[in-house]
């Protein structure tokens, strides 16, 4: 498990697949719980998921999981100094904003990490931010990362089909379902990318945020 491996990619060391939904008000987070590399299962119960200290907000990450806990452990003291300096957490945007920047830092070497970030706004409602390895990132209705996302993300815009973020006037990037037929949505989406992704599976875990708290759900996916 080396980075300087000749035919290394990005999802040998995780792979997996994570998905994040806004809706009008909640956040759906999901993500698979297998970490593999090549054909070897390392882990079947493996978050990729961390609940941020910034009020309302979830990080899911794929990619090498290495680069996924040193972006994780950066995050997590930058969003301390901030708390001892403005004596408040960070909103779900600020943290988006903080997250974009720490990836930039390092784009001459980057963190081969892939990340969604969801959480509720000031106002309430859902928002999704989808990232590159370099922090180009931007605010989304929902996304997906990871191996299974090629498999996954043209169903969800058959099924969601978000405004494009250039209209005049802007138009809100919230999908229009209920919370409870977007978590239908994610396992659904998940039950089929397992049947494809080999680096997708074993269990899904399931964050749905709302301004009452946050709530965790798991589902077994395929185990071979």
């Amino acid at each position: 498990m080396t980075k300087q491996h000749a035919n290394w990619s990005p999802y040998d060391n995780n792979g997996g697949t994570c998905v994040a939904i806004a809706g009008s008000d909640y956040c759906v987070i999901a993500a698979d719980t297998r970490m593999s590399t090549g054909y070897s299962i390392l882990s079947r119960d493996y978050s990729k998921s961390i609940i941020c200290k910034a009020d309302k907000a979830v990080l899911s990450s794929s990619g090498f999981q290495a680069d996924v806990k040193a972006l994780q452990k950066v995050l997590t003291s930058r969003h301390m100094i901030y708390q001892h300096q403005h004596n408040k957490q960070m909103s779900c945007p600020a943290m988006a904003q903080l997250l974009s920047n720490t990836l930039y830092y390092k784009r001459f070497f980057p963190y081969y990490a892939f990340n969604v970030l969801g959480g509720l706004d000031e106002e309430g409602k859902g928002c999704v931010f989808t990232y590159d390895a370099v922090g180009s990132y931007e605010k989304v209705g929902y996304s997906a990362q990871g191996s299974g996302s090629t498999l996954i993300m043209p169903f969800l815009d058959n099924q969601l089909k978000s405004p494009s973020p250039l209209l005049l006037p802007a138009q809100d990037s919230i999908t229009p379902l209920s919370e409870a037929e977007a978590v239908d949505l994610v396992k659904t989406v998940f039950a089929s990318a397992t049947e494809r992704d080999i680096y997708t599976g074993d269990k899904l875990e399931i964050m749905v945020l709302k301004a009452d708290g946050a709530r965790r759900e798991v589902m077994d996916l395929r185990k071979d």
